[in-house]
């Protein structure tokens, strides 16, 4: 699966939004894409707290990570039952910032990629949870997955399904899972209301994860984000590629 998302805030702004006490400096990110490190914001003896993660959860039940498909979503819906998500819905809830996200919508031949964003600005919340993973020879390593619902009828259009957004003042109560058991924080999981996002055709530059620039945010035409994109770096234009070989962030 490939997925993108954007975290392109001052350190200092998100920062302020989580109230976390470190002071991580970090430079604005366009192309977020899975097994990449990325910031989640959890709590640690009852204060939030930043950590890098790897993006796509690793079961602390797995033994080779190599083996594992790559879980970079978790369903809202099912998150209590399936083995992978339950535990860490239950103990190791967490929350992912974000400006905004990628989808691609197909249309005819061409899968179009667009950036969602909020209309007020960022950054904002995704929900997540996170789970410590250690291996027979001591290995050990924090990753995290994004939690989903339903699109709201705004994004629709796009595709069936949309991050799960916390807003601030739900933050403890999405992190605190000494207080707060799994079932009752589920409540949170649900999409935003239908003005919350706005979404614009980008370029298919987004497509390659060597790319990781302001333009990829940038508002194009409709059929400029159908035309062929360039890789970081190369001299000749690239093949678009086929629909099926894009598939959704929020596909899972």
């Amino acid at each position: 699966m490939c997925g993108r998302y954007a975290i392109t805030s001052a350190p200092e702004a998100i920062r302020a939004l989580f109230g976390y006490a470190e002071q991580p400096n970090f430079p604005p990110r366009y192309n977020v894409a899975p097994t990449q490190p990325v910031p989640v914001v959890r709590l640690t003896e009852g204060k939030r707290t930043f950590a890098l993660v790897r993006w796509g959860l690793i079961p602390a039940w797995v033994e080779d990570p190599k083996t594992f498909s790559l879980l970079i979503n978790a369903r809202g819906e099912s998150v209590m039952e399936k083995p992978a998500f339950r535990n860490a819905m239950r103990y190791r809830r967490c929350l992912f910032p974000a400006d905004g996200f990628y989808e691609w919508r197909q249309d005819a031949k061409v899968k179009r990629p667009f950036f969602v964003r909020p209309r007020s600005g960022g950054p904002i919340a995704f929900a997540g949870l996170w789970e410590a993973w250690m291996g027979p020879n001591g290995e050990e390593m924090d990753s995290a997955a994004i939690v989903t619902t339903r699109a709201n009828r705004a994004l629709s259009h796009l595709h069936d399904r949309m991050p799960a957004v916390v807003l601030p003042d739900a933050f403890d109560f999405w992190l605190n899972c000494r207080k707060v058991d799994g079932d009752t924080a589920a409540a949170l999981i649900a999409p935003v209301r239908d003005d919350f996002f706005e979404a614009y055709p980008v370029s298919p530059a987004v497509n390659h994860v060597a790319n990781d620039t302001a333009e990829l945010i940038a508002p194009v035409a409709a059929d400029a984000a159908a035309a062929p994109s360039k890789v970081a770096g190369a001299s000749k234009e690239t093949k678009p590629k086929k629909p099926n070989d894009q598939p959704s962030l929020f596909d899972v």
